[in-house]
């Protein structure tokens, strides 16, 4: 009875061994733990479906090499986006992808600085930073072709008009199509901006502002607006007050919401189609270039292109292209 009890005692013992021996094999002789690199994103909200999009394809890469990927959110909070640079140098990642809250903000330099002495690689998606030997590589779309291609396609289609503008300030993508708009116009005395409105490209911003503008009489009959959210806005206060003229609507994104107004309404005149998928790719390619010592560019930009009623039929609807 004893040597039984003795002999299970034994084959229990030798069992934990060999499980303690396996964990050990498992986390000291294979290096692939020790090796994983790592990468920081923050985007100025993860309130606007592009920035998940651009996420989700370095996420996609990030997870096929077994490596690790924090994703942080600044709610358009420099400082926070300031603090979350910080815990990224803190975790001693090898990467920071930022899209900056503000591209002009000295407190985003000075974090993005002290990463760069630390031997972070950065690369700076969708809006480039008005100092831009912060970065290692910027990597944004055609974004004053955009307000370009916007612009023709109303000279084309609205014989004159009284526009108002929608803007974010703080961003110099959404400057350089807002740009791009008014360079193409100047020549054109038919074409009259009435009023610019800070929107901060959110649809809960921008809806407010364009009610507010109804409200004090302003008169207009074309948005231009810098992203599709804030042109949804428009939209929304323009029904809301049930205005009787036509209103023309022009957006920058060709994201799934204004593509499915395109193709079913007559509520929106255009939107020029960037790439999130493109870009996220482009990005995360980057990253690993400098990370494994390839050469990479140091300013990459993705073409756009303009989708109207004589184009949406071709394009897909239902997502990002």
């Amino acid at each position: 009875m004893l040597s039984k009890f003795n002999s299970r005692y034994f084959l229990s013992l030798l069992l934990g061994i060999l499980l303690v021996f396996g964990i050990y094999v498992q986390y000291k002789m294979v290096p692939m733990v020790s090796d994983q690199r790592k990468i920081g994103t923050t985007y100025m909200t993860m309130n606007n479906t592009f920035y998940k999009i651009v996420n989700a394809e370095i996420e996609k890469e990030v997870d096929s090499r077994g490596d690790i990927l924090y994703t942080r959110d600044p709610a358009l909070s420099v400082d926070k986006q300031c603090e979350q640079i910080q815990s990224f140098i803190e975790k001693e990642v090898d990467v920071i992808i930022i899209n900056p809250v503000d591209s002009r903000s000295q407190k985003i330099t000075e974090a993005l600085n002290k990463a760069r002495q630390k031997g972070i690689y950065i690369v700076v998606v969708d809006s480039q930073l008005q100092d831009s030997q912060v970065a290692h590589v910027t990597i944004v779309s055609d974004n004053y072709q955009a307000g370009v291609l916007d612009a023709r396609h109303m000279i084309e289609n609205v014989p004159s008009a009284d526009i108002l503008i929608l803007e974010h300030k703080d961003t110099l993508s959404a400057v350089d199509r807002i740009d791009g708009f008014l360079d193409t116009i100047a020549e054109n005395p038919q074409y009259r901006i009435v009023a610019k409105r800070e929107s901060k490209g959110q649809t809960e911003l921008a809806m407010p502002a364009v009610h507010a503008a109804i409200e004090e009489g302003l008169h207009f009959d074309v948005v231009m607006a810098l992203n599709d959210q804030s042109a949804i806005g428009a939209l929304a206060a323009i029904k809301d007050k049930s205005l009787s003229h036509k209103i023309s609507i022009y957006g920058v994104d060709g994201s799934p919401d204004m593509k499915n107004l395109l193709r079913n309404t007559e509520d929106i005149a255009a939107t020029v189609a960037q790439s999130p998928v493109n870009m996220g790719v482009q990005t995360i390619q980057s990253a690993y270039a400098m990370m494994e010592g390839k050469p990479s560019q140091t300013v990459i930009t993705i073409p756009v292109h303009l989708l109207d009623k004589s184009t949406i039929e071709n394009s897909d609807v239902e997502g990002w292209q």
